[in-house]
């Protein structure tokens, strides 16, 4: 395989498989509380407990990926702009 061939090939396989991730799983966990919808926060004795809900998520624990937001914005553009 040429150098030219592989450069072309990989990141269009990674451009295809990131929007086979995006179509089959829009929503990815969140990357601030990681998928727990709220803090973690230690009392005094160091036992874990419950801290506030995350405001980025709004305790869900899930957000739209980049790529499906992307998806979404260029679909509502092109049916705004047609009949």
């Amino acid at each position: 395989m040429t150098p030219t061939l592989a450069a072309i090939t990989l990141p269009l396989i990674v451009t295809f498989s990131y929007g086979a991730l995006c179509a089959a799983s829009p929503f990815g966990d969140c990357r601030k509380c990681r998928g727990m919808g709220h803090a973690l926060k230690t009392d005094r004795r160091g036992r874990l407990k419950r801290g506030k809900d995350c405001r980025r998520c709004k305790a869900t624990g899930k957000r739209i990926r980049i790529g499906r937001h992307l998806f979404n914005v260029a679909a509502r553009l092109h049916r705004d702009g047609t009949r």
